[in-house]
């Protein structure tokens, strides 16, 4: 005899857990809040560095990455990426302290979007 056929729940469906799965299916996903990482143009950080950060942290290629630049140095900002918000934290950290130990001012933040 299998356990099911010792508990009795053989070919039977419990009230409460039919109760349970509806009520799961009814309940929505609710997709978390995206924030844009954006770096900030300064007069001392050099554009190689720049390059360098986000090809390095944010996985852009080269072509990507001197493009995200030329806008920092141009516009002020650029556009790193959008990303989740314990994943924007995460690269905003990363790239102050990567600048700080290498000398660099560059200011790095986050918006929701």
């Amino acid at each position: 005899m299998t356990v099911q056929q010792e508990l009795g729940t053989v070919g039977k469906e419990s009230p409460d857990l039919q109760q349970d799965v509806s009520m799961e299916a009814d309940q929505e996903v609710v997709e978390p809040s995206m924030y844009r990482v954006l770096l900030h143009n300064d007069d001392y950080t050099t554009m190689d560095f720049v390059v360098e950060i986000l090809m390095r942290i944010f996985n852009k290629t080269f072509e990507e990455s001197t493009l995200i630049m030329l806008n920092v140095h141009k516009a002020g900002t650029g556009l790193c990426g959008v990303y989740t918000f314990e994943v924007a934290e995460t690269k905003v950290d990363t790239v102050q302290v990567f600048a700080r130990e290498n000398g660099f001012p560059l200011k790095c933040t986050m918006e929701e979007e």
